[in-house]
């Protein structure tokens, strides 16, 4: 009768430190800790024809979630290369599979995993929502919720060395509607810091001015900043992909808050893409975030500076109110 109580109590134990790994938080967390947010760019050419690369990226990311302390996965759009293909989201599934249950990441849909009618994009996402529904993250205390009834704008919720963050993800061009929802979810969430992430709004010249893309009454890079980011302070970052290059900015919100803006695409490389990513390492006792852009499939990190850089980032507990 012992042994199985201590079994019993084992397993407890056991269950809850396994939950606690998967929502992104640890108690016996340092309160300076470094952690890591891992960004997925343009995965398109590897769901249409380099679906072991895919695999090789998310195998990677659950490998290092341990060592490097990751906390969260942004996935920035074109999940697939065509939204009516369903091999290719079968092979995103299974790519992000290897992640569910590890790590809290979120996903949001690009120009190329909506519907299109007629030859012009519409902003459904059926074979999105069939893959990416809700209830495939509603079991994760991370997961905050959606917008209407798909999941094509949503918010995820982590904490890490004592600092609260929302994952802000907005579908492709983003219209008036989707930014008062949220505005909305942002100004119910008052203590956290957010990361927005959207598949277009940077371009390696700088913000994307391209009014109405693709024929959707939505933003371009320029109209989002001026009508939604630079409004919210909370918002300390931006990450998107869409275009080909790489690009880090640091603007100023109205409140005087930098903003830090960043692309990363690598689609139009070797092999669809050659496996890159970007790792953004926090480290709160230096204040700084370590961007590395890294390629599992080569085993290769890129130093050029366009590529590896550090920002600068106020990570004092104080900070979110002292830009209020």
């Amino acid at each position: 009768m012992q042994i199985s109580n201590r079994r019993g109590f084992l397993s407890s134990v056991v269950i809850a430190a396994l939950f606690a790994v998967a929502s992104g938080c640890t108690s016996a967390e340092k309160q300076d800790a470094p952690f890591t947010v891992v960004l997925l760019p343009d995965t398109q050419n590897y769901s249409e024809k380099y679906p072991d690369t895919y695999l090789t990226q998310t195998r990677w990311i659950k490998s290092r979630v341990g060592p490097d302390n990751v906390k969260f996965v942004i996935h920035l759009g074109d999940i697939v290369q065509n939204a009516h293909v369903r091999k290719e989201w079968q092979v995103a599934d299974r790519a992000h599979a290897v992640l569910d249950g590890v790590v809290p990441y979120s996903v949001v849909p690009g120009n190329h995993d909506m519907d299109a009618k007629n030859g012009r994009l519409t902003r459904g996402t059926s074979l999105y929502d069939e893959y990416f529904p809700p209830s495939r993250f509603q079991k994760h205390s991370w997961y905050g919720g959606h917008m209407d009834k798909s999941n094509a704008s949503n918010y995820c919720l982590f904490e890490a060395s004592g600092i609260k963050f929302m994952v802000l993800s907005l579908a492709f061009a983003p219209n008036d509607e989707m930014l008062t929802w949220a505005s909305g979810v942002i100004n119910a969430h008052k203590d956290r810091r957010v990361i927005l992430a959207t598949h277009y709004y940077m371009c390696p010249e700088g913000r994307g001015k391209r009014p109405r893309p693709y024929g959707l009454d939505g933003c371009d890079g320029e109209d989002l900043w001026k009508k939604f980011v630079r409004k919210h302070n909370a918002i300390f970052m931006v990450v998107s992909g869409h275009v080909l290059g790489v690009n880090h900015l640091t603007s100023i919100n109205q409140a005087g808050r930098k903003v830090h803006e960043i692309l990363c695409d690598y689609q139009g490389l070797p092999n669809g893409g050659d496996g890159w990513l970007l790792t953004l390492r926090f480290v709160p006792a230096e204040n700084k975030i370590h961007a590395d852009a890294y390629s599992p499939l080569l085993d290769k990190h890129n130093p050029d500076p366009m590529h590896t850089y550090t920002l600068d980032y106020d990570m004092n507990p104080a900070g979110l109110k002292k830009a209020g």
